[in-house]
């Protein structure tokens, strides 16, 4: 499949390189597989996101995207591709694997819609599972892994989705995240709907991962921009400066 790098940016000065990945079908249909292998030299930070939404078509054959991070010494990769809509009878998978050196960090998100509630349409047919790993030294730091059904009772279940069309989770990993630092996420305001959002610590305290379920893809990417903004503040010591790509 077709993929492009377009050109890179440095709005927050040379330190820290902006890049955008295109993906010029838009979508995933009739077994569709993409593959990506990105590797980071020591000490370089960069942040990667997509111009769209990412889509996944009904189809009969599984499509499939898989992307492996690796990330050198000191290195620092900020992994924020916008939404993706699975449509109703979506077959895919997606597999993310982070691997960290010495000092490396990663902070991610992924944000997923199930059916295109604009149309009134339901996740009632299809199958998604989504996995993510995240590694130093061949010891896992955390692990992710998901799967749903379409039309499966989790779809509204209060143990699942609850009705909810929109999945988002957050994480930022290879850092101790403190008690202060911790409480301060904590207390950014929630959704203004009402739906849920909760944020904790991985384990041994070396990363933080929240979680959105609602009704607004916009929301949580606001939600977890101010995660972001709160943690590159503190332990990147550079200030939060959204992609320009997502305002056109």
């Amino acid at each position: 499949m077709p993929l492009a790098f377009q050109k890179v940016f440095y709005p927050v000065g040379p330190e820290i390189c902006y890049g955008v990945i295109l993906h010029p079908p838009g979508g995933f249909a009739k077994g569709d597989q993409l593959t990506m292998d990105i590797r980071l030299g020591a000490k370089s930070e960069v942040l990667l996101t997509t111009p769209g939404a990412g889509k996944f078509y009904e189809s009969a054959r599984r499509a499939a995207q898989k992307v492996r991070l690796c990330l050198e010494a000191g290195a620092h990769l900020e992994w924020v591709p916008q939404e993706t809509i699975l449509f109703q009878g979506a077959q895919m998978l997606s597999s993310l694997r982070v691997d960290l050196e010495a000092h490396a960090t990663w902070m991610g998100w992924d944000i997923w819609r199930f059916g295109r509630s604009g149309a009134d349409e339901e996740f009632s047919r299809g199958h998604w599972r989504a996995g993510t790993e995240v590694w130093r030294d061949g010891s896992p730091l955390w692990i992710d892994r998901q799967e749903l059904l379409g039309g499966d009772s989790l779809l509204r279940s209060r143990f699942g989705l609850q009705g909810y069309p929109v999945l988002g989770t957050f994480a930022w990993i290879g850092q101790t995240i403190s008690n202060e630092l911790l409480g301060l996420c904590r207390s950014v305001p929630g959704p203004v709907d009402g739906s849920g959002w909760a944020v904790g610590r991985v384990a041994e305290g070396q990363g933080l991962v929240a979680r959105y379920l609602g009704r607004s893809t916009a929301e949580a990417r606001r939600i977890f921009a101010v995660l972001w903004a709160i943690l590159r503040e503190h332990l990147r010591h550079r200030p939060l400066c959204l992609p320009r790509v997502w305002n056109t």
